[in-house]
């Protein structure tokens, strides 16, 4: 488990929904992965990579919506900025899963 944090802490990290509206292979990145652009609504467009190309291809991932954290600071990924966290866990089989909501939600909407 990792170091407790307050409810002050959490607050912080900014979660919300997004659509996934454009997929783009990511050649130059170290590990295989895509570039996506993630519509957050009054938020806007933001870009991100993902390493997730074991278990979806990029039909499956225009128009899903998906989990992130946006207020990160923009990283620098081979040739591209990153600038929100798109969330997801390990399966069984050590390939990653993304969170997402079960029902549509309002891009942009806030999590917790």
């Amino acid at each position: 488990m990792k170091q407790e944090i307050t409810f002050e802490d959490f607050l912080k990290v900014d979660l919300r929904i997004g659509t996934i509206i454009e997929v783009n292979d990511f050649p130059k990145a170290k590990k295989p992965a895509y570039q996506l652009k993630i519509d957050f609504g009054a938020l806007g467009i933001k870009k991100t990579s993902a390493q997730i190309t074991d278990l979806y291809s990029k039909k499956d991932l225009l128009n899903k919506q998906v989990s992130a954290i946006v207020n990160f600071k923009p990283r620098q990924i081979a040739n591209f900025i990153s600038e929100v966290l798109v969330l997801g866990i390990y399966n069984t089989e050590g390939k990653v899963v993304l969170l997402k909501s079960s029902k549509q939600a309002k891009n942009g909407e806030t999590i917790g």
